[in-house]
């Protein structure tokens, strides 16, 4: 498959080959790496630059993008964009990558191939992801290795020290995200580490630590309690000072946010009501999918009732009256700022039901709707009551998280975890497979 614009044609990654001149490539950035110098061995004295990062056009095809150059030239390159940015490559060479060794730093991919930038021949342009079509935008959401391929963080503190220094794959749930900690080490160069709690069904607190720029980025962006993520190929190590389990994110890491891939459970809205309130299950989130619709989507009413305001640093949502947040109080408040946020509450419905007050709220709303905060705010009201009957009352794949949650005036915590368009096809057959299994169930 080819992309394409009204300026240039894109080549797809899997048909890249050494041959072909350098073409023109377009992709959703999965995975990245810090700035780093060595010596340069052609100018004793001197360093060079390099980072390197990985682009996804195509559920099945992703590739390993190398830079190399002077330092202002990578350092302004790698600022330029980051992990979930849209970008073009112009003009990159591609060379054969050798598998055994550069796959020992580097992701792991299904290509052959890597592509080289240099600073006199390649460009890199980034831009919206909204300009884009949603096939690369839902490209974010896939993992790249199976869903079904990682373990427990229960089976990692059972296996203990045998899995020491092993590269796994894991799927868990965001249950805090720590403070940046920046320290000099003893060549003096600047070190940063963040550490983060995760949890599933088997393990309440498990910590993953992040050592480089990028995924403590990252990190920040997560929602504590609400964020999952399929984390493929991070170092599990034995941390003797605390005498427990623990990963590490390293070079080969690529992280998925909230990898809708590993939800296949469908729901009516009857039956998910159901099942949030079995007893066995109020203390563990129910995970799945709805072919319903969005029946209640009031963003062209007053905008303070759909965008909020969040810390910065814990990303929750800050007072209204004092604009400041009172859940990271070990800060001090002049070390915080806020970033506006969508916030809306929607109805899904489908012929069995209506649930109501879901959450649709941050980069999950802006995906659904296909603009920024920054970008909506903007909009006149009819434009945004245009924008809101592309949604509304069509079908749609709706992915969810339920929690039973007292406070909550319908008992359950509903987030929508990702919404787009149903294709008819799939969401008919889906729907007539569930009806025929439940059928026989009752016989």
């Amino acid at each position: 498959m080819a992309y394409s614009s009204s300026t240039q044609d894109f080549v797809a990654l899997s048909d890249l080959h050494p041959s072909l001149a350098r073409p023109n490539v377009i992709g959703v950035v999965i995975g990245k790496t810090d700035v780093r110098g060595f010596p340069d061995r052609k100018n004793i004295g001197s360093e060079r630059y390099t980072f390197s990062f990985t682009i996804r056009d195509s559920p099945t095809y992703f590739i390993n993008v190398n830079s190399w150059g002077r330092e202002e030239y990578i350092r302004s390159l790698s600022e330029s964009f980051r992990v979930g940015d849209c970008v073009t490559i112009e003009n990159p060479l591609i060379q054969s990558k050798e598998a055994e060794r550069e796959e020992k730093f580097n992701p792991v991919t299904p290509s052959c191939y890597k592509l080289i930038l240099s600073e006199n021949h390649s460009v890199v342009r980034t831009f919206s992801c909204y300009e884009m079509d949603t096939k690369l935008l839902s490209l974010l959401h896939l993992p790249v290795k199976e869903p079904q391929d990682y373990y427990s963080l229960g089976d990692i503190i059972a296996n203990g020290q045998s899995l020491d220094g092993r590269i796994l794959n894991l799927l868990a749930a965001v249950m805090s995200v720590g403070e940046p900690k920046y320290f000099m080490t003893s060549d003096k160069r600047k070190g940063q580490r963040c550490e983060v709690k995760l949890y599933d069904e088997t393990e309440m607190s498990f910590p993953i630590v992040c050592w480089d720029n990028e995924s403590i980025q990252l990190a920040q962006s997560w929602i504590p309690q609400e964020t999952v993520i399929f984390a493929s190929d991070v170092r599990i190590n034995f941390d003797k000072f605390r005498n427990c389990m623990s990963a590490t994110v390293i070079s080969k890491t690529i992280i998925t946010t909230n990898p809708v891939e590993t939800i296949v459970d469908v729901y009516t809205v009857e039956q998910l009501k159901e099942k949030a309130l079995q007893s066995d299950v109020k203390l563990e989130p129910v995970y799945g999918v709805i072919y319903g619709y969005i029946s209640t989507l009031n963003i062209d009413d007053d905008a303070s009732k759909v965008v909020r305001n969040r810390c910065s640093t814990c990303r929750f949502i800050v007072n209204e009256m004092s604009n400041t947040c009172t859940f990271c109080s070990d800060i001090s408040s002049d070390l915080k700022s806020v970033f506006a946020s969508f916030e809306i509450l929607v109805d899904v419905t489908d012929h069995t039901g209506t649930l109501y007050s879901c959450s649709l709220s941050d980069c999950v709303a802006e995906e659904a709707l296909g603009c920024t905060v920054q970008e909506f705010l903007t909009l006149a009201e009819g434009k945004k009551t245009a924008l809101k009957w592309k949604l509304l009352l069509e079908r749609s794949k709706i992915y969810f998280k339920v929690t039973v949650s007292p406070s909550w005036r319908t008992g359950m915590k509903i987030n929508v975890l990702s919404c787009k368009l149903a294709d008819p096809i799939e969401a008919s057959q889906t729907l007539l497979r569930k009806e025929i299994g439940n059928k026989r169930l009752c016989r």
